[in-house]
């Protein structure tokens, strides 16, 4: 299950906001554009489908960067011990 702050993350990624908890009521927009209760709650149902797609996008990222490098992800590792 997501935190609050995990789903702000995910609708608002610039930043702007603080969260006590996991409630609406505990969302301060500082700088940011403040979003709707309806908006936060649909939040928590979008974000393990949000994540996984970031996750995936990651991965595919790291391997064809490891690909253009031609090294394998233990050889990475090395060099940045």
């Amino acid at each position: 299950m997501a935190t609050g702050a995990e789903v702000l993350t995910m609708l608002i990624p610039t930043g702007g906001w603080a969260i006590s908890g996991n409630d609406f009521t505990g969302i301060t927009f500082i700088e940011a554009k403040p979003i709707t209760k309806a908006a936060f709650e649909a939040g928590f149902a979008q974000y393990d489908a949000w994540k996984a797609d970031q996750d995936a996008k990651k991965a595919s990222d790291k391997s064809a960067l490891l690909e253009r490098l031609g090294i394998t992800a233990d050889e990475a590792a090395l060099l940045l011990s």
